[in-house]
């Protein structure tokens, strides 16, 4: 009788210490914690052209964002840097590679996008390389305010040669390449778009 009443007493301690290690790794979220710092980029890319691209493209850093909106942007501006960056590969590749059929607009059409491309690159890298020196501008301050508008200016003019590619093509014939450049350069514009909206949140806070 002993024996089983010492058992018992065992089991029931070793239950109460597997609670207390569930309690212990899995913990109440918090602030800070990655279902908090989701639910602030849900939020944030709800003020964009194009909320759920923003989300799907920007969640996997919500670790690194931490409520942040300067952070978020920044991050939103990596991903268009090289999201851009992809699409100058894809069109250099076809440049050599692509067969233009009879249509002889499409090749000019082809290589002015790809130099548009590579303009929005620069300027979209200008952006980002601006926005990581914030961590050591004041809040509020007449430089933080200048650095800003540098950065709203580079991603304006980027999305606008974003844009400038797809209208070269609006002469060119229909047909598989039309199709495959205007949507890849689409998909970019949207996250530069987006992009752009979180750095014009950070703007009229005029914070850090």
């Amino acid at each position: 009788m002993y024996t089983t009443k010492l058992m018992t007493t065992h089991f029931l301690l070793f239950q109460l210490s597997l609670i207390s290690l569930l309690f212990l790794f899995h913990p109440t979220p918090t602030v800070g914690s990655p279902s908090n710092d989701t639910d602030f980029i849900r939020t944030s890319c709800g003020t964009t052209l194009y909320p759920d691209v923003c989300y799907t493209s920007l969640s996997r850093y919500a670790s690194a964002v931490q409520n942040n909106s300067a952070h978020l942007a920044k991050v939103a501006i990596g991903v268009s840097l090289a999201r851009a960056r992809r699409l100058a590969d894809y069109l250099s590749n076809i440049s050599r590679q692509a067969d233009y059929g009879a249509d002889p607009r499409a090749p000019p059409a082809l290589h002015d996008c790809l130099s548009t491309i590579g303009d929005a690159i620069d300027q979209i890298r200008d952006s980002l390389k601006q926005i990581r020196q914030l961590g050591s501008t004041s809040r509020g301050s007449s430089s933080l305010r200048f650095q800003m508008s540098n950065v709203q200016t580079w991603m304006s003019a980027a999305l606008t040669n974003e844009e400038t590619c797809t209208d070269g093509f609006y002469n060119v014939a229909e047909g598989p390449l039309k199709t495959d450049v205007s949507k890849r350069v689409e998909d970019v514009k949207k996250v530069t778009s987006n992009a752009l909206a979180l750095v014009n949140r950070v703007a009229e806070k005029g914070a850090p």
